[in-house]
């Protein structure tokens, strides 16, 4: 009687951290979609602002080019070509950024001005994004989740190349 009520609170207990570990691992999924989420926010914002700066006047016809082409590739880039297409955003607006600081207009440095700020916010959100990525991928690793397949059919979260880009 007394062996019975042991396995059968052993039992429970197994079963209360394998429902923690499924809580926690969807948390964190969770996590790493909003987390995504707010970077891809604020990189379509971004390309926005590229746009805006290709259209102004203080760039000359083929950085304007340059630039639109690269905002736009990045706008609507798949998720496999989502790296490239950042990275190769991230360099013409800083080579653009460079020539532009020293004869822009007012309304013009309010551009650049805005794209400053947004572009600290998104090196704030892909350290967390990252963050996020890391820390579902080391508890994906355990093994109870690997051997329950706690996962069930979510995707392992992985960080794209742009994320260690300079931006």
């Amino acid at each position: 009687m007394k062996s019975a009520l042991v396995i059968a609170l052993v039992i429970l207990v197994v079963l209360w951290y394998l429902s923690f570990l499924a809580t926690r691992l969807d948390r964190l999924h969770h996590r790493v979609e909003t987390s995504w989420a707010n970077l891809d926010g604020l990189l379509q914002r971004r390309a926005a602002i590229a746009l805006e700066i290709a259209r102004s006047d203080f760039s000359d016809p083929a950085s304007s080019m340059l630039l639109t082409s690269a905002a736009y590739q990045a706008r609507e880039a798949s998720v496999q070509e989502r790296s490239a297409a950042e990275m190769v955003l991230s360099g013409a607006l800083g080579l653009l950024v460079i020539d532009a600081q020293e004869h822009a207009s007012s309304s013009e440095k309010l551009l650049l001005g805005e794209l400053e700020v947004l572009t600290s916010k998104i090196r704030i959100a892909i350290a967390i994004h990252t963050d996020a990525v890391s820390s579902t991928q080391m508890v994906r690793k355990k093994f109870a989740i690997r051997f329950f397949r706690l996962a069930g059919t979510a995707p392992l979260p992985v960080t794209y190349e742009f994320e260690f880009d300079a931006l």
